[in-house]
């Protein structure tokens, strides 16, 4: 097959794509990043990382971008890509996230930390930068996986059930400010219509997935992946007798969990033991 032709020269890697975008709009208006963060409001170090591709911001941040340089729609259509884009996320990851992506209904237990579906950018920080993760690698998988939330947004969001154990729950951020705020944003997704968070307490004794967070994704054709994941490595599941047999483990630890509005009331119990002020 003939080499596909470069036309433009420009990068066909989204997320680069943006930050070049971003950065030849500028070059040609004759703007400096201090005057565009004067003029917009924002901090102009943020968009000196959005041209270095080590951030996309926000959609808000985009479509002033967008207004100011006469370009509707253009930058954001841009930032839908780079969001969307699953090479932003490491090699073993990329099936599962085209797979997730098309989900009807999403089950998941966690024995370690929370989802990343329901962290916030706080707790996500902390997670990645104890796993190793720095720098520019680490802002980019901050910003994946707070791209990935958008997954449970809208009418058409799959249905999504974690049974978090309580061990995670007493396993608080070092920044007591950012705890609270992670705590908050839990307690506000387990209202949703769509999302139901249980909490498997300490008093349940053993059970089968005492050392693996798992995830099964439902496809529409009525077809269930599994995905195994630990401190070191993740694993896609397809085959059918494997998938079982986890389902078998994780009900059994559903049955063990508690209700819905008892786990929302540890929770909430939980976050009145934070201290509002982290110096107390």
């Amino acid at each position: 097959m003939p080499q596909r032709r470069v036309i433009t020269g420009r990068s066909q890697e989204p997320r680069q794509r943006f930050a070049e975008e971003l950065r030849g709009l500028r070059t040609q208006q004759g703007t400096s990043l201090r005057q565009l963060g004067e003029r917009l409001g924002w901090d102009w170090s943020l968009f000196g990382k959005m041209e270095k591709g080590e951030t996309l911001s926000s959609p808000e941040v985009v479509q002033a971008l967008d207004q100011y340089y006469g370009t509707p729609g253009l930058l954001l259509a841009l930032w839908e890509l780079a969001a969307g884009d699953h090479t932003q996320f490491k090699e073993r990851y990329r099936r599962y996230m085209a797979l997730e992506a098309e989900a009807v209904s999403l089950w998941h237990f966690a024995v370690s930390v929370l989802p990343g579906l329901l962290q916030t950018p706080g707790y996500a920080r902390e997670v990645l930068t104890a796993g190793g993760l720095k720098g520019k690698e680490l802002e980019q998988q901050v910003e994946a996986r707070m791209g990935r939330r958008e997954l449970l947004e809208g009418d058409d969001a799959p249905r999504f059930r974690t049974i978090v154990s309580e061990a995670v729950l007493r396993t608080a951020l070092l920044d007591t400010v950012e705890w609270r705020a992670q705590l908050e944003h839990l307690a506000a997704m387990s209202e949703r219509r769509n999302i139901a968070v249980h909490v498997l307490p300490f008093s349940s004794g053993p059970y089968g997935l005492d050392s693996t967070d798992v995830w099964f994704l439902r496809l529409a054709h009525g077809r269930t992946v599994a995905y195994t994941e630990n401190a070191h490595r993740g694993d896609l599941i397809e085959d059918g007798a494997a998938v079982e047999k986890l389902q078998g483990a994780y009900d059994a630890v559903r049955d063990l969990a508690l209700p819905l509005t008892e786990s929302r009331n540890v929770i909430l119990r939980m976050l009145e033991e934070v201290p509002c002020d982290p110096s107390i």
